[in-house]
């Protein structure tokens, strides 16, 4: 009974092809609606997520200063850290992969008749653990060039194309504001970071000889904090805060004058908006599938009135009501299902084209593809009952009669 009256309902579809694909249509751009806007919040939050695993990952960024939004940056207003402070994280807090202090400037760099401005990062070795950040070329600081403050540099990609091309630096002597310094090493490839800046256009250089030659202070803007895998970020925050209160002289409830953020709890809020994003936009979307429905149910009104006398042969000669109810309804299912089925492509194709417009990852959803092709079923059953129900109650009598 089920299999034919799926076979009369893909002639009736057969029969009337535009009307059938204007009926789905609403249905289609449903459920590529859908489909697409999720894709595309799933490419968006791999993207987020990526770009600030970039920065690190299990690490804590101490910064002086309360707590502000976008990247960390030190506040001129509070007191600044110390190598001293530095050397007592070392010394002090267990379960730390690299202890990194950090101070920026910036300035014009120069080689031969090109030079470009960029961003200068005074540190040590640790930096680059904490950074999870290899070297394509060259070595890092000797542990003479830290202590002495020595003219070394390390350059990322984005200075070296811009001084050198496709040369390499190595051994190079560039001139970083008003002296020289030798290029030990260039960096791999990162990329922009979550917030916009190009992580390559930087050179690092030991953290005494920026203090030295550039700052002429001893401050330190920030340390970032590589904790080793297995242990817990928030215990070590929680020492390190004990910690700088104490060294800074900070009592009781008075308010702290410097900020730790873990690169977790940035990942996880900045993935949850997303989410929610994501979930927003789809719900929007969803609306139109009810759209469709009601337009399914609209065509199959029409279609019970067109066939009025064929549904009124069919219970004079013996059809019980709920064959003829199974028939329409199997007719409105099937019509929202393959309504679901192009949408489905559709939709898949539409995020394809946008992640690679936009330069998003393209990442197969099935979960809400099957979610969308239930829903556009649930949809014809839903909104096909009431015309397959009309048709199974109708007066055979007066069916007949009807012209």
């Amino acid at each position: 009974m089920l299999w034919n009256a799926f076979l009369l309902a893909m002639r009736e579809i057969r029969r009337n092809v535009l009307r059938s694909i204007l009926t789905i249509l609403g249905i289609v751009i449903g459920v590529a609606s859908v489909i697409a806007m999720v894709m595309l919040g799933d490419g968006t939050t791999e993207q987020v997520t990526g770009s600030i695993s970039k920065l690190g990952t299990n690490t804590l960024t101490l910064s002086p200063g309360q707590e502000r939004r976008g990247p960390p940056q030190a506040d001129a207003s509070a007191k600044a850290f110390t190598l001293d402070d530095v050397k007592a994280i070392k010394r002090e807090i267990s379960g730390l992969k690299a202890v990194a202090p950090a101070t920026s400037s910036s300035a014009t760099v120069v080689f031969g008749n090109a030079n470009h401005t960029t961003s200068i990062t005074g540190s040590d070795n640790d930096y680059f653990i904490a950074k999870d950040w290899e070297l394509q070329e060259g070595e890092l600081f000797s542990t003479s060039e830290l202590k002495a403050g020595k003219s070394v540099c390390i350059i990322g990609q984005t200075v070296r194309e811009e001084l050198f091309g496709t040369v390499s630096p190595l051994g190079q002597n560039m001139r970083l504001g008003t002296f020289s310094c030798k290029i030990k090493g260039l960096l791999e490839a990162k990329g922009a970071s979550s917030f916009g800046m190009d992580q390559d256009d930087t050179v690092v250089v030991p953290i005494k000889m920026l203090q030295r030659r550039m700052t002429g202070t001893q401050d330190v803007s920030s340390i970032r904090v590589a904790v080793n895998d297995g242990v817990s970020t928030t215990a070590v925050t929680n020492s390190l805060r004990l910690l700088l209160r104490d060294r800074r002289g900070i009592d009781g409830d008075e308010t702290e004058n410097f900020n730790i953020r873990d690169m977790k709890d940035i990942i996880e809020t900045l993935s949850s908006t997303t989410n929610m994003l994501t979930i927003l936009l789809g719900a929007v979307a969803a609306i139109s599938l009810v759209v469709g429905g009601i337009g399914i149910m609209n065509i199959m009104l029409v279609s019970v009135t067109e066939r009025t006398r064929e549904i009124g042969i069919r219970l004079a000669i013996g059809a019980l009501e709920r064959e003829v109810l199974l028939q329409f309804l199997v007719e409105a299912v099937v019509l929202a299902s393959l309504g679901g089925v192009i949408g489905i492509v559709l939709g898949v194709f539409i995020a394809f084209v946008a992640t690679s417009i936009f330069d998003i990852p393209f990442i197969i959803n099935e979960s809400i593809m099957v979610i969308a092709f239930l829903f556009s079923t649930i949809i014809g059953i839903v909104f096909g009952y009431f015309p397959a129900k009309k048709a199974a109650t109708m007066n055979p009598i007066d069916a007949l009669r009807h012209e």
